[in-house]
Order: structure tokens, then C-alpha cells, then sequence
């Protein structure tokens, strides 16, 4: 067996045979690295015919739908109601975000399952160390330091385990790859083995990735097609918050999103994200405004902050922390061009207080007023909460989970809510509190000020 020098790329798993600063599959500058490869003949074994049969449809048995319960709503909430036997699960994030103390704290909820934690990051001393520090976890949770693949696939299957946890995919190889742990070539093989062994013995098996600086995991994207479920781990490092959601998941929904509290004993869940996110909130300054979003089915009351200011540059600053950055372009056209505001003079800088990102359309409203407030220098009312989508020629669209919305403002004590017009008309029933429907982002606006 000879050896072959080739280049992959890290980010998509394409080859070279020389050395690439531009890799012409993805467009990933530098990603390029030098792997050795076995070439020669192989001894390929005759496969029995007859083994596996086709079976029809109707022929296969199930008892119902079983999930492992986590005991972590927030957790089980993203996961689409628990973990599926024989799903295997990749969980990613950036470095300390929080993912191997979440790993850690399921095995409080599963210790009827068994779960093995296994990792390549740290000895187990210091797995003792952080169990310690976080309340709950079980003493009799199985545990194993190890990188061999073929050693933790051999220490799963021989276990009684129902839950295996790897941490993580990049610290672990095969020795039948000559390529350093982490490479293209190891992370797709040891993938691959642990997807058989979930899928032979009905074991869920975690996987924590590490992410790139372009927040990405980390390897080919094939591994991202490989498993059952990608779970990312989200949050500023500088705020407490974390935020759970799944990018992909064949048994439930990719909207669901599960919001921690990183505390000095672990991660704490937060049942109430709306009275978490506005409890500093000031009333009656300008540039802020009260939007309720919706993340997957749960209807979420944030604080949109604003400044205007006069720019010293040639072209101003547009800044967007939490919402997408053409979104908020959009608005300030859709504003100067409809309402005759001039926004072409003054930098603009938005954000979502709490460090969350924020994609669905029905905050535009409010940042749209958050905007005219600082603008004018002038508090939208503090009891109002606004709720609607923003077309391009002025009018306010409708949203969907509107009955959803109301009621969680009305939980928390708001007064009023300026919603869509098209929306109010499909409401079940009367609420307690003002309702004020609109057509236009001007009677809108108008009316705050």
C-alpha cells in the first residue's frame, strides 16, 4: 500500500493535487490543507446477496412514536418532544458557549437511560470537576476518555448505554486515515461510524462540532447531511442568554428555539423569555419600541432600540444587531420614500436588547417606530406593542400566530397593540386590551406620535 500527498478543502471536502488559495467549490479562501492518502489495490470482500430484502411499506411494524424526555423542556422543545432511539445528533457552537455543560446537565434527565458521556477535550478528572459545580448531575453517569474511534464505537455497543455523548467529533480519528484529528478525511469516516452504530443498535448518539469564525461547523457539509438533527448552540459571550435551535431535524420542527440562562452552577432554562428580555427596559425614551415575535410556535415580547444621529461621513453608518441588515435598509427606504423622512444625513444604528437575532418579518413595525422615535426625539408609548409587516409600498401586511401574540401581551400588562388591519379581522374573539388595526405605516405611525 503506497501513500498519496493531496489538498482538501476543509469547508467542503473538495480535492487538489497542489496546493489551492481559493478552493473553486465552495470560494473558501485558505482552506486548503495537505493530507496523506493510501492508494494501492484493496480487498474488497464478497457481500452475501440475499442478506437485506426490499419489504414493502405496509409490512413494516411500529408500537407509536417513543422519545427519551430530556427532563430540559427547552431542550425537548427543540428537539421536536424528546430524542428519537437511534437518531444521531450534532450539536454545535462557538467555544465556551455552553455545549458540553448541556450535554452534561441531560444526563441529570437520563439517568434511567444510562447515558455514556465520552470525550476526547478532557481528562476525567476534570469532567468530575465541572460535575461538581453543576447541581444534579448523577454519580453513576459512565464516563470515558478516549480519541480512537474504533475504541469509543466498540465501548458503545458493548455497553448497556441508551444515550452516547462524543465530545467532540473533531478530537477523535480513525487510524485507518493517516490525516490529523479534525481534518475533512477523519471527521466524514468517524461520522460515518457512529451514524452505523446509532442506526444498528437503536442508540442516540450526541456529537458536539466545533464552529468556524464564520460560525459554520467545522468540516465537510456533508456531516451536516450525514446526521438526523443539527442543534446550534447560539449566544453573546458578553450577555448570560443562550439560545438553542435546530437548522435541521427530521423528526420535528427547525422553528422551535430553547433560551438558557448560563448561571455560575450551569444552564438555567428560561419558561418566560418576554419578562426576561424587558426587565430593563426604560419607559418614555425615545428610539424604543415593544414588538412581539414569533420563534417557531412560542410568541416572544422584545425591546427594539434605535439611534439617529447625524452622520460626520460622506455616507452614513448602517448598524443592525439582531435583525438582518437589508431588512433594516428596506425599512429606511420604504420611510423616506412613503412618509418623506430623511434618513439619508443621520447614521443608524438598531438593535435587539438581549443579544437575540430576531428573523421574523412582524418586527418591522416596530423598528420602523423605534426609528421615527429617535428621529424626532419623541418616547413611543411604553404600554403599546407593535405588531406588523412592512410592504414596500407603505402598507402594513398581515402576520400569522396574531391570537398567540395578543395573548402574551396581554399576560404582561400592556395596554394597546397596533397590529395589521387584515390580521384584526381574522381574530377569534375580544381581548382586553386596545386593539388599533391598520392599513398603512403612516396612520400607523401617525398615531404614536
Amino acid at each position: 500500500m503506497k501513500t498519496k500527498t493531496i489538498y482538501t478543502c476543509q469547508q467542503c471536502g473538495a480535492r487538489s493535487v497542489r496546493m489551492i488559495g481559493k478552493c473553486p467549490s465552495c470560494g473558501g479562501w485558505d482552506t486548503y490543507v495537505e493530507e496523506a492518502i493510501n492508494i494501492g489495490q484493496k480487498n474488497i470482500a464478497k457481500v452475501p446477496l440475499g442478506k437485506n430484502k426490499p419489504v414493502r411499506l405496509s409490512e413494516i411494524t411500529t408500537d407509536g412514536e417513543f422519545r427519551l424526555v430530556t427532563k430540559i423542556k427547552e431542550l425537548d422543545r427543540v428537539l421536536g418532544g424528546g430524542i428519537i432511539p437511534g437518531a444521531l445528533i450534532l450539536v454545535g457552537g462557538d467555544p465556551g458557549i455552553g455545549k458540553s455543560t448541556l450535554m452534561l446537565q441531560m444526563c441529570s434527565g437520563l439517568k434511567q437511560f444510562n447515558p455514556f458521556y465520552i470525550t476526547g477535550e478532557e481528562s476525567l478528572q476534570q469532567i468530575k470537576y465541572r460535575s461538581k459545580r453543576i447541581s444534579g448531575i448523577p454519580e453513576d453517569v459512565l464516563l470515558l476518555a478516549e480519541t480512537n474511534i474504533e475504541q469509543i464505537d466498540y465501548a458503545i455497543k458493548s455497553s448497556d448505554c441508551n444515550i452516547a455523548i462524543v465530545d467532540s467529533i473533531q478530537s477523535v480519528y480513525t487510524e485507518k486515515i493517516e490525516s490529523t484529528p479534525g481534518s475533512v478525511s477523519q471527521v466524514r469516516e468517524c461520522t460515518g461510524l457512529l451514524m452505523q452504530t446509532a442506526k444498528q443498535t437503536g442508540k442516540a448518539i450526541f456529537i458536539i462540532g466545533h464552529v468556524t469564525k464564520e460560525g459554520v461547523i467545522a468540516g465537510p457539509k456533508i456531516l451536516e447531511h450525514m446526521v438526523d438533527t443539527v442543534l446550534m448552540f447560539e449566544g453573546e459571550k458578553t450577555y448570560s442568554y443562550r439560545i438553542l435551535r435546530a437548522t435541521k431535524n427530521r423528526f420535528g420542527s427547525t422553528n422551535e428555539i430553547g433560551i438558557f440562562e448560563m448561571s455560575e452552577s450551569g444552564l438555567k432554562q428560561v419558561t418566560n423569555p418576554s419578562e426576561l428580555f424587558l426587565a430593563q427596559r426604560q419607559e418614555q425614551d425615545s428610539g424604543v419600541a415593544i414588538v412581539a415575535a414569533i420563534e417557531g410556535t412560542r410568541p416572544i415580547l422584545l425591546e427594539v432600540q434605535a439611534l439617529v444621529s447625524p452622520s460626520g461621513y460622506a455616507v452614513p453608518q448602517r448598524t443592525a444587531n439582531g435583525v438582518d441588515i437589508r431588512r433594516l435598509n428596506m425599512i429606511l427606504a420604504v420611510l423616506e420614500k412613503r412618509l418623506g423622512l430623511k434618513f439619508r444625513q443621520y447614521d443608524v444604528f438598531v438593535n435587539i436588547a438581549g443579544g437575540v437575532y430576531i428573523s421574523d418579518p412582524a418586527i418591522d413595525l416596530g423598528i420602523a417606530a423605534a426609528l421615527v422615535s429617535s428621529l424626532k426625539d419623541k418616547a413611543v408609548d411604553s404600554k403599546t406593542v407593535l405588531i406588523g409587516e412592512i410592504g414596500l409600498t407603505g402598507e402594513v401586511r398581515a402576520v400569522s400566530a396574531i391570537e398567540q401574540r395578543i395573548k402574551e401581551v396581554e399576560k404582561l400588562g400592556f395596554n394597546q397593540v397596533v397590529m395589521p388591519k387584515h390580521s384584526y379581522k381574522k381574530l377569534p374573539g375580544s381581548f382586553k386590551i386596545s386593539i388599533s388595526p391598520v392599513e398603512r405605516i403612516s396612520l400607523a405611525l401617525s398615531g404614536l406620535f
